[in-house]
């Protein structure tokens, strides 16, 4: 395992992962809230390898891979994109787990900021549930979708719009639930708010410029509970 790389700065990365690998790396990372530093501590290894690992095409051999995982408490299997086809909550449960209730304030911390969320609408056809991605924005709800399309029959209806993470190698996960009105934004400075703030383009793809805003009524979550832990996250 090299212990330096040339040009690399161990104190923050200089560039956006390169390879899949690298990017799955990061963004475990940081969805850990660790740093270089904390994961090559953790993993036994030079911190500029552990940039190298997110910036540069790499093939670190099997042990360095499941020091890795153990370091970002995932599997080696999630690193190199194995599982990407597979739906989540494939591990086994854990035993005595329970649920707890999340109040208002979690919920809304887990769904802030952006991410991918479910609406579910009523459509010509029947229901539907569709992902989207969103944004939060003064404790609303706001996603981009396009006239005919079936997140635009939320319009003018009371919908139910869901966010999750599942967490396969802990068996452990949470879910929160909002229900509310959409209605469709025609206000052209929130309109500019929303496009300026947005922090990703429709990961579907094609022209969406329809942007929906959905005002909570009812925000509910519950958090599968770790039996062994002693405090919840």
């Amino acid at each position: 395992m090299p212990s330096t790389t040339p040009g690399a700065s161990p104190q923050s990365p200089s560039q956006r992962p390169l390879t899949d690998f690298g990017r799955r790396l990061a963004a475990r990372r940081e969805n850990l809230g660790l740093t270089l530093e904390d994961v090559a501590s953790r993993a036994g290894a030079a911190t500029a390898y552990i940039q190298y690992l997110e910036e540069r095409p790499a093939a670190p051999d099997a042990s360095t891979l499941r020091r890795v995982a153990a370091a970002l408490e995932t599997t080696v299997e999630e690193l190199s994109g194995a599982t990407v086809d597979q739906p989540p909550g494939r591990g086994m449960a854990l035993r005595d787990a329970g649920l707890a209730e999340l109040d208002e304030a979690a919920c809304l911390a887990l769904m802030s900021t952006h991410g991918v969320g479910r609406i579910g609408v009523l459509t010509p056809d029947g229901p539907a549930v569709v992902p989207v991605n969103y944004q939060s924005i003064d404790g609303e709800i706001a996603f981009r979708t396009a006239l005919g399309k079936v997140p635009a029959f939320a319009a003018g209806s009371e919908v139910a719009f869901e966010v999750d993470h599942i967490d396969d190698v802990f068996s452990q996960g949470w879910s929160v639930m909002a229900v509310g009105m959409a209605r469709a934004v025609t206000e052209e400075p929130l309109i500019r708010r929303l496009e300026s703030e947005a922090p990703t383009s429709p990961w579907a793809g094609g022209q969406r410029d329809l942007w929906l805003l959905i005002t909570p009524s009812r925000l509910t979550g519950r958090r599968i509970v770790n039996p062994l832990s002693t405090t919840e996250e």
